[in-house]
């Protein structure tokens, strides 16, 4: 092919794709216009201050069927995100999880939560529940939600009787809360990669290691509401765009502190305070308290979910166990945070998944659960787990999570950057080693930004792997698909010349050369030899034994670190190669560690130490992954 037909071949792939977007913007837009106008015309809108039982009154917009010829079954979203526009006569865009509600007809209500928005009341970030309520002034979550259920059964005409629950993300950690109300209307419930664990998995720390993302965040959310308001905080400008030169220019929490918050803002001096997973911590986590579970649940997560994949995965895994046969269903699909609400679903980043996930999640499983829960038998239609499984790129059904049918394997870390399910049998220690230098440390992303993204989760993985301070194992090419369904475990042993440390393991697929094949379209050149992020995560080292009360490590002695990745439903294809990706920082993802035992929270800038860390490859001290295989 000569020059001037490349180019012409490359400027009608360049315009196909701007037209396929463009087509998808502009169904998506009609649709939007479309569900406006109808629920223009067929709902009223209503805005009430619901009391609560110590007096305290909740702002609440509720949409109400116009058509009283039938009754309705309530669908309740509670957030501190604002329940905007506010106004009796302005009106929501879309009402409920999708637009299929709205045309089936519900009354959709919308409330701020306690201490924000337009609510009266003061906020507690994640507010504990009180499981032995004594009197009308001790409240929870969980009691304003019975209240509020309570207020519409009486007050609204024309309901039937049957509450449904639903959320995203701060919203989810609400919809638990709305479990634990024990309300006996209440019959179908969706919390939707719920905040569920704030230390131990969820946004701000994962196993001790905090995520520096969240400064940001915090910079308006956190910031104190007076009385209650329509008009929300603005968020801190940093003015720049690279958050990885502004972290490294600010990198303490002190620093941060001092020179942006100034004080102003609670929940990060609560941050500051409490370093390890004390009483502060364990009380915000509803998992204990999901007994006597009465509603179907249906959670929901997504693999590449940045923010909240712990939630999900130990909500339902928690009601199984705590709960003799429930109506439990988890859904797990190939969705960034919040992704199976918007769009079709179909790619992340460079990734393809060969079909519209979100929108068969939307109108194939949410939809069906709560139309069969809120208006018809009650009785739950799915499987136990609906889970995609990414690489193969098929939706399965189990009948518990993990499924049967797997095998738990041990993949060694081994010499010559291998990967092998052969442990050595040797007894003298083998080791690979690196420098971990806290004032460079290995980036998280390649790209310029500020705060996290969505894309990381999925991101190809070469910009860390030539890095001398990044390990790198891999497989030989497979010769048959493997497929890993379940929780993996990272098994390190480790030492390092400092007195802590992070561990960050990652899982990778590594894709194929689709150059040698002359497949020379943009997919295929960004995809060639593709490094593609699977699962990864984060331990400070100090946190291993125990996240309540840490201990340091002896400098130069062999240490056990052992943690959770959390899940994966994933196939390497034939062809492909699986890697593992070991660091000891992943900034600004994550905050510097000094390599020193103490409190991070209060450190200086003259605490961070470089550091060599060792991970060893042989004999008993024979690091690993924990996977669990798939059997055919």
């Amino acid at each position: 092919m000569n020059t001037s037909s490349k180019k012409r071949k490359w400027v009608l792939l360049i315009l196909l794709a701007v037209a396929g977007v463009s087509s998808s913007l502009a169904q998506v837009r009609s649709v939007n216009k479309e569900d406006s106008l109808y629920i223009h015309e067929h709902y009223l809108k209503v805005e009430k201050l619901i009391p609560m039982r110590d007096g305290v009154k909740l702002f609440t917009s509720i949409y109400i069927p116009k058509d009283n010829a039938h009754k309705y079954p309530f669908i309740l979203n509670r957030t501190p995100y604002s329940v905007a526009p506010y106004g009796a006569t302005e009106y929501r865009t879309s009402l409920g999880p999708s637009s299929a509600f709205i045309r089936d007809g519900y009354i959709f209500v919308y409330q701020d939560v306690r201490g924000k928005w337009n609510s009266e009341g003061q906020f507690v970030d994640t507010r504990p529940f009180n499981p032995s309520k004594k009197g009308k002034l001790e409240i929870d979550e969980s009691s304003d939600t019975y209240d509020t259920i309570e207020w519409l059964l009486r007050n609204i005409p024309n309901n039937n009787g049957r509450v449904g629950a639903w959320g995203i993300s701060y919203p989810g950690f609400y919809a638990t809360a709305t479990i634990l109300s024990g309300h006996p209307a209440l019959k179908a419930v969706s919390p939707q990669a719920p905040v569920t664990d704030w230390f131990v998995g969820d946004d701000i720390t994962h196993n001790g290691a905090f995520f520096l993302g969240n400064f940001l965040f915090f910079s308006s959310f956190g910031q104190v509401r007076p009385v209650p308001t329509t008009k929300g905080p603005k968020r801190l400008d940093i003015g720049t765009q690279d958050g990885y030169q502004f972290f490294l220019r600010n990198g303490t929490f002190k620093d941060l502190n001092d020179k942006y918050y100034k004080d102003s803002i609670p929940v990060w001096k609560d941050f500051m305070a409490h370093g390890t997973y004390d009483s502060f911590w364990q009380s915000r986590t509803p998992l204990p308290h999901l007994k006597n579970v009465k509603p179907a649940v249906l959670t929901v997560g997504g693999w590449f979910d940045a923010e909240d994949l712990y939630g999900p995965l130990k909500t339902f895994k928690s009601i199984d166990e705590k709960n003799k046969n429930p109506d439990n269903h988890l859904v797990m699909g190939p969705w960034a945070h919040g992704g199976w609400a918007r769009g079709d679903g179909s790619s992340l980043g460079y990734v393809e998944f060969g079909a519209a996930t979100s929108v068969f999640y939307r109108d194939s499983i949410e939809f069906p659960f709560f139309h069969h829960q809120l208006k018809e038998d009650g009785k739950s239609k799915l499987a136990a787990a609906t889970i995609f499984e990414t690489g193969s790129n098929k939706w399965k059904s189990y009948a518990q999570w993990p499924p049967a049918g797997v095998d738990y394997k041990n993949l060694y870390l081994s010499a010559g950057n291998v990967l092998t399910f052969n442990g050595g049998s040797g007894v003298a220690d083998i080791y690979d080693e690196y420098t971990s230098d806290p004032k460079k440390p290995v980036p998280f992303t390649a790209e310029i930004r500020t705060s996290p993204g969505r894309e990381y989760m999925i991101e190809d993985q070469r910009f860390a792997a030539t890095r001398q301070d990044v390990l790198v194992y891999h497989t030989p090419v497979l010769d048959s698909n493997v497929t890993l369904t379940g929780p993996i475990i990272a098994d390190l042993f480790v030492s390092s010349t400092g007195t802590d440390a992070d561990f960050v393991v990652k899982l990778i697929d590594v894709y194929p050369d689709t150059l040698s094949n002359n497949k020379n379209t943009p997919a295929n050149i960004k995809l060639s030899e593709f490094q593609q992020l699977v699962r990864a995560d984060v331990i400070r080292a100090k946190f291993r034994k125990s996240l309540t009360q840490p201990e340091p490590l002896v400098s130069g002695q062999v240490t056990e670190v052992k943690f959770e990745l959390q899940d994966v439903s994933h196939t390497f294809l034939k062809g492909h190669k699986i890697m593992v990706q070991v660091q000891s920082s992943w900034f600004p993802l994550v905050d510097r560690n000094p390599q020193q035992f103490l409190d991070i929270y209060h450190a200086s800038e003259s605490d961070f130490k470089k550091a060599t860390q060792r991970i060893y490859l042989s004999g008993s001290h024979h690091s690993s992954l924990i996977i669990p295989v798939l059997q055919k």
